[in-house]
């Protein structure tokens, strides 16, 4: 896990392209967009088999937002050993999605094992609801 051994001219586009979204979230779809905007073809097939091999070496992070949304993906980079447990915050009204890391939920993580024997999978567990700036914008109608 971590470091490539072996790259292509397109696992290099790729990775130019998850280093410039360093600490954001992105679909496959969000890749192509990136790659259209610079003129660079490549295949949406091509972006989800490497962007897949990228997830099974550790340099990418694969998170699931529910069963209707596709896949999303956060670089890790080239050296990352380490998941780190978070949550994710998706605010209804906008779509944003926040990376949260709390001690609190990981409290609620350890409850939930100690108490019920249930393990969370804090990268598939996503709390909905109105992120800050859409909540103030409707308690201020």
């Amino acid at each position: 896990m971590g470091i490539i051994k072996y790259k292509t001219k397109q696992q290099e586009l790729l990775l130019s392209c998850f280093k410039a979204m360093q600490g954001r979230h992105f679909t496959a779809e969000d890749v192509s967009a990136y790659f259209q905007k610079k003129n660079i073809s490549i295949g949406i097939a091509t972006i989800y088999r490497q962007i897949e091999k990228f997830v099974a070496q550790g340099v990418v992070q694969k998170y699931f937002l529910g069963e209707q949304n596709a896949a999303c993906f956060q670089y890790m980079g080239e050296e990352c050993h380490k998941e780190v447990s978070h949550f994710h915050l998706k605010c209804e009204k906008c779509g944003t999605l926040i990376h949260l890391e709390c001690h609190d939920l990981e409290k609620l993580s350890s409850h939930l094992m100690a108490d019920h024997g249930f393990t969370l999978d804090p990268f598939r567990t996503v709390f909905y609801g109105l992120c800050k700036n859409c909540s103030h914008a409707a308690n201020s109608l």
